[in-house]
C-alpha cells in the first residue's frame, strides 16, 4: 500500500480549482480573493508594467520592448481595419486593450504553478456576454428600431417569417457561448495534456531502472507541446478579438 500511494498522482484538473485566498463578505455578498482573481490582477499589472516598458527611453530606433508592442499594435490594427475600417477607429483602444488582456492572461498561465484565469468558463463568459450586450447596445443607438432587421432577411415570404427570425435569433444569441466555449475549452485541453504528460515522465522517472532512462520521450514531448502550448495562448487571444471585430462589424454595417 506504502508503494501505491508513493506514485499517486494528482488529477489534471485540480491545477483548474479556485481557491479563496482573502475571505471577505459584505452584506451577503462574496467579495472574496481568489486565485482566479488574483491572477488577473497579476496579469493586468504586468501588462501595464510592460507597456510602460515600451515607453521607457523610446527613439526612433526602438528598443526590444518598444518592438513587440509595436508588433502587437500593428496585428491589432491590421484587424480592426480589415474587420471595421474607418468606423472602428473610435473601437480601436477597447480591441487593443481586449487583445492585450488575454494575450497576457494566457501567457502567465503558462507560467508553472500559476493559474489560468482563461481556463475557467465563468470568466470567459462573463467577458463574452458583456461584449455582446455591449455590441447590442452600439448597434441600437447606431440604428434604432431598423437594428432588430438585423433579424429579418430581405425578401422572405411572409408565412415562413416567424421560422426565419426565430434561427436567426438563435443564431445571433449564441455567439456569446461560442465565443466563450472557444477560449475556455482550448486553453483548459492544453493545459490538462502538458499536465498528464508531465505527471506520466515524473512517474517514469521514479519507479527507476528502465523506464526511468525512457522518461526522455515524454519530457521532449511535453516541451514539444509547452511550444504548440504558447502558440495556442496568443492565437486564442487573436481569434477571441477578431471575432469581437466581426461582431461589432454586423451591427454597425448592417445589410
Amino acid at each position: 500500500m506504502k508503494m501505491l500511494n508513493q506514485f499517486v498522482i494528482a488529477s489534471p484538473l485540480e491545477q483548474f480549482e479556485i481557491v479563496t485566498i482573502f475571505p471577505l463578505s459584505i452584506s451577503g455578498w462574496n467579495f472574496s480573493l481568489t486565485n482566479s482573481s488574483l491572477f488577473l490582477l497579476i496579469s493586468t499589472t504586468v501588462l501595464l508594467f510592460w507597456l510602460s516598458l515600451s515607453f521607457y527611453k523610446s527613439s526612433l530606433i526602438p528598443n526590444n520592448w518598444q518592438s513587440t508592442k509595436e508588433y502587437l499594435y500593428e496585428i491589432t490594427v491590421g484587424m480592426v481595419q480589415d474587420n471595421l475600417g474607418a468606423k472602428g477607429e473610435s473601437y480601436f483602444p477597447f480591441i487593443f486593450s481586449l487583445h492585450l488582456l488575454l494575450l497576457f492572461c494566457n501567457l502567465i498561465g503558462m507560467i508553472p504553478y500559476s493559474f489560468t484565469v482563461t481556463s475557467h468558463i465563468i470568466f470567459t463568459f462573463g467577458l463574452a456576454l458583456s461584449i455582446f450586450i455591449g455590441i447590442n447596445i452600439i448597434g441600437i443607438q447606431t440604428h434604432g428600431v431598423k437594428f432588430f432587421a438585423l433579424f429579418l432577411p430581405r425578401g422572405v415570404p411572409l408565412i415562413i417569417v416567424p421560422l426565419i427570425v426565430t434561427i436567426e435569433f438563435v443564431s445571433y444569441t449564441i455567439r456569446v457561448f461560442t465565443l466563450s466555449i472557444r477560449l475556455f475549452a482550448n486553453m483548459t485541453s492544453g493545459h490538462t495534456l502538458l499536465k498528464i504528460i508531465a505527471g506520466f515522465s515524473w512517474t517514469m522517472l521514479s519507479t527507476g531502472g528502465l523506464l526511468a532512462v525512457f522518461h526522455l520521450i515524454p519530457l521532449g514531448l511535453l516541451l514539444a507541446l509547452i511550444g504548440l502550448e504558447l502558440g495556442i495562448a496568443g492565437l486564442q487571444a487573436y481569434v477571441f478579438t477578431l471575432l469581437t471585430c466581426i461582431y461589432l462589424n454586423d451591427v454597425l454595417d448592417m445589410h
